[in-house]
């Protein structure tokens, strides 16, 4: 049963980041093929993230109630479902309704994988489950470019939706043959309906509102989600079964490890659409060269996270957790520095640097974050700790669209505003490389005043 429920893991930690990284690489022949403009392109990987930071809380919840597998399963279908859709999207519009509905699927998947891991495996395994998870995870980022830049180049960007189709059939056959048994927490506890939407729509508006804040309807959604997100947290301080139970946060490990996570996932999330817009449009790289180097981070990671996993397992050393936002700082920092005429060796060394910083970084706080949730709440644990990040991740995006269209403005990306892009790619990285250092202090105020 253990093996098999890693198997199942490790594949939806795979697939999901190996969208996310092949439509980043992807995004300048869709607007070529689609004629789309920068703002809806820029939804198109927003759009994935965005259901998953919305959904994946509500999703986590109801896995403790009704089943940790049955909404895991669930969420394989949903997400092999809208793979096929968006091969056939002939718009913008319409391939970001079907990221969306990729997004949904995500969400349950991620919302459930690690709450199975821990469910099932014993406490002295945790830590090198979660290095496996994670190398996973990065080992999907680094077949994303490499992979989806030789499908892309070769077959269009149709083909990285098409290869998800034999992936999630082999995964949601597995589950139906092989994976029996079901994990419920919270079995008989109702289901917060109003709470739910409520979240799920006040931070869609807020999201919506951090990627068109220089217009008046951006500042109204922002507005509008930060005052849902105040209504939100009066119902779940008030509620006998909210979907998450605040009381997590009083512990600072877990706090603190959550806002440091945060941090980074703002930092490091942005970048692959940034490069891979960079190295395509400024530099005319093809998309497998363009593969090729931005494969180097994601592989770093999939290399140390193991290792380090077991290496927390046995030393639980805080200290590494401040040595890898520093590293991602610096790598971050020697982006502002990009021109048309940089050495790609700077550019691998920048990702080499960030690869390295997240790799000693990710097992233990995310080991940390998991320390406070009981049994009862593991899908909630599993779910708020995917937020965390996927929330990071959205915030980066919206930054990106923010940046972007504040020097280029709702325009096609096109030689004869490529100087605005530069302008804007470097201003980009030197906000997450603050966002990455600010990462490092919080690191260190978990190592020196909470952890004693």
């Amino acid at each position: 049963m253990e093996r098999c429920a890693l198997v199942l893991v490790v594949i939806g930690s795979f697939l999901i980041p190996f969208m996310g990284s092949s439509l980043s690489l992807a995004l300048p022949l869709i607007q070529r093929d689609l004629s789309v403009s920068i703002l809806i392109l820029g939804w198109i990987p927003t759009a994935f993230t965005l259901a998953n930071a919305a959904l994946v809380l509500p999703f986590g919840r109801l896995a403790d109630i009704y089943g940790r597998k049955r909404v895991f399963t669930i969420g394989f279908v949903v997400y092999t479902l809208a793979s096929l859709l968006a091969v056939f999207s002939t718009s913008g519009i319409i391939l970001v309704l079907f990221s969306f509905l990729q997004g949904l699927g995500c969400a349950m998947i991620f919302a459930t994988g690690i709450a199975l891991l821990i469910t099932i495996f014993p406490q002295e395994k945790r830590g090198q489950v979660l290095g496996i998870y994670l190398a996973a995870v990065y080992l999907g980022l680094f077949m994303g470019p490499l992979l989806g830049g030789f499908l892309v180049q070769n077959f269009g960007w149709e083909s990285i939706f098409f290869i998800n189709l034999p992936i999630g059939l082999f995964a949601i056959s597995l589950i139906l043959l092989r994976f029996k048994g079901e994990w419920r927490g919270s079995s008989g506890e109702k289901f917060d309906i109003s709470g739910s939407i409520i979240y799920a729509l006040s931070l869609s508006a807020v999201m919506y509102g951090v990627s068109t804040l220089t217009d008046f309807q951006g500042q109204l959604s922002l507005l509008t989600g930060l005052v849902g997100v105040m209504i939100f947290y009066r119902l779940v301080n008030g509620s006998k079964t909210p979907i998450i139970p605040l009381e997590i946060f009083k512990n600072r490990l877990t706090s603190f490890s959550g806002l440091a996570l945060l941090l980074l996932a703002v930092a490091t999330s942005a970048m692959w659409t940034l490069l891979s817009l960079y190295l395509q449009d400024l530099r005319g790289l093809d998309p497998l060269t363009t593969a090729l180097i931005l494969a180097v981070q994601p592989l770093t990671v999939a290399i140390l996270s193991p290792l380090i996993g077991r290496w927390w397992n046995e030393k639980d050393d805080l200290s590494i957790t401040i040595i890898g936002p520093v590293l991602c700082a610096i790598g971050l920092f020697t982006f502002t520095q990009l021109d048309v005429n940089t050495s790609y060796l700077l550019v691998v060394g920048g990702l080499l640097l960030i690869g390295m910083g997240m790799g000693l970084f990710s097992v233990p706080t995310n080991q940390n974050f998991l320390g406070s949730f009981t049994r009862q709440y593991y899908g909630v644990g599993s779910a708020t700790l995917s937020t965390t990040i996927f929330i990071g991740q959205t915030v980066s995006l919206g930054f990106l669209l923010l940046i972007l269209t504040g020097f280029m403005g709702n325009v096609e990306i096109e030689p004869s505003n490529y100087q605005l892009l530069l302008e804007g790619l470097r201003v980009s990285f030197m906000i997450f490389a603050v966002s990455a250092a600010i990462g490092g202090v919080v690191s260190y105020v978990i190592r020196v005043k909470i952890s004693k």
